[in-house]
């Protein structure tokens, strides 16, 4: 049962729609919406969302999230503090604070131009620094689990301001602690870095775009080239732009079923030399869902209604405009029963999906 409108605190909005608010621009909207500036203002909200019986979605800069077109009947909470604050370690690094709400690549440009190496190829990201260690971004070799010095969350149930260092952030290819559990809302994060530090190069492409300026500036300029050329950076001008970026995981398997997907890409004609293969710490092999994509017959472009993929990057699910949530999931099951059928890999999607009657993977296979 909603609260009835007079229990409601004047810091709660209401029926905010919600495609204003991620970059797909998609989904109806959240009956209830509370921009807290602090971790003072995010309990103020969990308490009262707690007392009205009501869920809670966290938002950040809604650039990894797919909203339903009947919206969200809860409470959306948007995490907006702010402020950034550098102070030097004992072990020769700095310490980076930044508040959930900054914007996490214009922190990106800040250390760069400060000569603070450890993310200069994690630039161009679209979002908020507070969804950072939640998804644990990575690009171009880099993840932000290799310099994560603290996270500061609030816990939804107890109200407490808790601390975590990486160890205890539960680190995995784009997942967390955060993640799987949703027990804490991110208000800050502290990173690493080393001032005067080597840039990172350990793609081929930042190689070849970089050439010998291979400094902090010169690698972060070239990696946002790069991104660009993909329609991987947020610009108004670019037809691509509603999207979520890269929206299916490269997918992790087994180094036997890395052999059994080459086997099934040899047999459908290419060459399985060519199939890029990751080896993990783990003993596991990361495959290129892009690659996949475009090996089952689906080209950049690809699609004919409202939704398709995107020109620049078959990774990138893309709204051409006006498109309903619906259809953004038609398309992504359309997309993933095609390389499963092809090559036998299920690619799960990375966005958060909120406001639907089933878990995201029930939701793709009704369209199989």
């Amino acid at each position: 049962m909603m609260p009835p409108m007079r229990d409601t605190p004047k810091f709660v909005r209401r029926d905010v729609p919600l495609a204003l608010h991620c970059t797909l621009e998609v989904g109806g909207p959240a009956r209830w919406f509370v921009d807290a500036d602090d971790a003072a203002e995010v309990t103020a909200a969990l308490d009262w969302a707690r007392g009205a019986g009501v869920a809670v979605h966290v938002l950040g800069g809604g650039s990894n999230v797919v909203f339903a077109d009947a919206g969200f009947d809860g409470l959306v909470l948007r995490v907006g503090g702010r402020g950034v604050e550098v102070a030097k370690g004992d072990d020769g690094t700095v310490a980076v604070r930044a508040g959930a709400g900054e914007e996490w690549d214009a922190l990106v440009g800040r250390t760069v131009a400060e000569g603070f190496g450890g993310i200069e190829c994690l630039v161009g990201i679209p979002g908020a620094v507070g969804a950072a260690p939640i998804q644990n971004i990575g690009a171009y070799g880099q993840e932000l689990a290799e310099v994560l010095g603290e996270v500061e969350a609030v816990d939804r149930v107890s109200g407490a301001v808790e601390r975590f260092d990486a160890a205890g952030c539960g680190f995995g290819y784009r997942t967390s602690r955060f993640k799987r559990e949703g027990r804490h809302v991110v208000t800050a994060v502290t990173l690493r870095l080393r001032p005067g530090a080597a840039a990172t190069v350990r793609y081929d492409q930042v190689a070849a775009a970089v050439g010998d300026l291979r400094d902090l500036v010169g690698v972060s300029r070239a990696v946002r080239a790069l991104r660009a050329s993909k329609s991987m950076v947020l610009d108004p001008a670019d037809p691509n732009r509603r999207s979520a970026g890269s929206f299916f995981l490269n997918p992790v398997v087994g180094a036997d079923e890395a052999d059994a997907v080459a086997a099934r890409v040899a047999k459908a004609g290419h060459d399985p030399a060519t199939m890029p293969r990751y080896p993990q710490a783990d003993g596991g092999v990361k495959l290129s869902a892009a690659w996949l994509i475009e090996r089952a017959g689906l080209s950049r472009g690809f699609g004919d209604g409202r939704v398709g993929l995107s020109t620049r990057h078959t990774l990138a699910l893309v709204n051409r405009g006006g498109a309903t949530a619906a259809e953004l999931v038609a398309f992504a099951a359309q997309v993933r029963a095609t390389v499963q059928r092809a090559f036998g890999v299920a690619l799960h999607p990375e966005p958060v999906f909120v406001g639907f009657d089933a878990p995201v993977e029930v939701l793709l296979d009704r369209h199989r």
